[in-house]
């Protein structure tokens, strides 16, 4: 059985096998998310969101990833490299930490720039 995986904000949607997990299908769908340990759990890197509905569409977490995140499972977080397609899914992939950090500042910038000619 396939299903379709929607990544946000990228707005891009692959469709991939039941039991794929989310990283595989960011990679197949050329996609960039951040890990170090190569999809072993290891590096908590690879954290996506999941909105509220759409928690169901995964597979449940394991022990493993329940003892790693802990808490924030009940925000919609999960580790892509656990996290098992079991139907139509739309996850949202956080913004790198140095990209948000160099945008805010680009964007204060732009607003002082702004201030100025007001």
């Amino acid at each position: 059985m396939n299903h379709n995986v929607t990544f946000m904000p990228q707005g891009k949607t692959i469709t991939v096998r039941h039991g794929v997990s989310i990283l595989e299908a960011a990679r197949k769908a050329g996609i960039h998310i951040a890990t170090r340990c190569g999809g072993k759990m290891g590096c908590l890197m690879c954290k996506v969101t999941l909105p509220e509905e759409q928690q169901k569409n995964l597979l449940p977490p394991k022990e493993g990833e329940r003892r790693k995140l802990g808490s924030l499972l009940e925000k919609g977080t999960r580790l892509s490299c656990q996290s098992m397609v079991q139907h139509d899914v739309i996850v949202l992939i956080p913004e790198d930490p140095l990209k948000a950090a160099v945008r805010k500042q680009l964007e204060a910038a732009r607003n002082r720039d702004n201030e100025d000619f007001i």
